[in-house]
């Protein structure tokens, strides 16, 4: 297992954030489409780095068109010397509709389809041929040499999908390098639904499992004190409340014989009511979906227990405060998994 971890601040910090999480030791650093574009932080990581996989985790497909993310993934990529990856990913339809005021329909039938026209759009640019890429949601079908960048030199980037319904996650198996799990995923729902459809997924398309990379955010609360490990874990019973809480997620619930605990965080969150959502809560649930651990040291034993024979990398999100913690915490996931 690789730990990757996200690249957090404003692009002011870009610059010595990247170059600390290569000097510590992970093998990869990825943005997040949150109130930033996810962009314009791997150009500045891929400027002050050398090694460290880049990637966005995630950028929002349907808010653009893969045209345009084509020319993004070429042009990271060739300036990251090869080392860019575009993670996509759907959001829910009210974001697309209502904030990017962008069509929305069949998302797993539109996810397929956009990843296949980047592809097609990169063959095009690769082989000189015709671009006539036509499909049910996307065509594209004019290229003209003023506007094909130039030969790469570092090949296509690597293409993620998040998924965590079946549909999107075997989208994922089919046509990307890579699923991004959602941090609101039990073991068990990995185990039961996620690499199964990730499966199907592969055996579509003839690829193999070893092929393919699985990416999750697991959720771990710890801390180096008692007081930070005490906020980081009522921080934690409010996120997983909001998660538990979104209709896109209820499968994952469902599967735990929780689909009550979701209706009621569905309408205090109607509501506007945040603020108890995460009294409702409870340690089991917590089990279900965190590793707790008081003590930092214990991460990597129960990351392996849980995860170990499910993901390839942790994009993590818990870090611990110091430099040689976190370079110690990565050896030791590395050495165990």
């Amino acid at each position: 297992m690789k730990v990757h971890s996200g690249l957090f601040g404003g692009l002011n910090d870009m610059p010595r954030s990247v170059a600390e999480l290569e000097n510590i030791g992970y093998s990869g650093a990825f943005s997040a489409e949150i109130n930033n574009d996810p962009f314009f932080p791997l150009l500045l990581a891929a400027e002050h780095s050398s090694e460290i996989e880049l990637s966005t985790c995630i950028a929002v497909a349907f808010a653009r068109n893969p045209m345009l993310l084509a020319n993004i993934g070429h042009d990271l990529n060739e300036y990251s010397k090869g080392r860019f990856c575009i993670g996509l990913g759907s959001q829910i339809k009210a974001h697309i509709t209502r904030r990017y005021n962008m069509p929305w329909s069949k998302p797993a039938a539109r996810m397929r389809e956009f990843v296949q026209a980047m592809r097609a759009i990169w063959d095009c640019w690769e082989t000189g041929e015709a671009l006539n890429f036509e499909g049910e949601f996307y065509q594209h079908t004019l290229m003209t040499p003023m506007f094909t960048p130039k030969p790469a030199q570092y090949g296509r980037p690597k293409v993620n999908v998040a998924g965590v319904g079946p549909l999107m996650t075997e989208v994922a198996g089919e046509v990307a390098d890579g699923l991004i799990c959602h941090g609101f995923s039990t073991a068990q729902y990995m185990e039961q639904v996620t690499l199964p459809a990730v499966e199907r997924g592969l055996a579509k398309a003839g690829k193999k499992r070893e092929d393919f990379r699985i990416y999750s955010p697991a959720i771990v609360v710890s801390g180096h004190d008692e007081e930070t490990f005490n906020n980081n874990f009522q921080a934690m019973k409010f996120q997983l409340a909001f998660y538990g809480s979104t209709p896109a997620y209820k499968g994952v619930l469902e599967l735990h014989n929780l689909e009550g605990l979701h209706t009621e965080l569905l309408s205090l969150s109607k509501q506007g009511k945040w603020d108890v959502m995460g009294d409702l809560v409870d340690d089991t649930f917590i089990d279900l979906f965190a590793i707790v651990c008081e003590d930092p040291n214990d991460v990597p034993a129960q990351m392996k227990q849980r995860y170990g024979h499910l993901i390839d990398i942790w994009m993590q999100t818990y870090q611990p405060p110091q430099a040689e913690q976190q370079t110690a915490m990565i050896e030791a996931i590395e050495a165990e998994v």
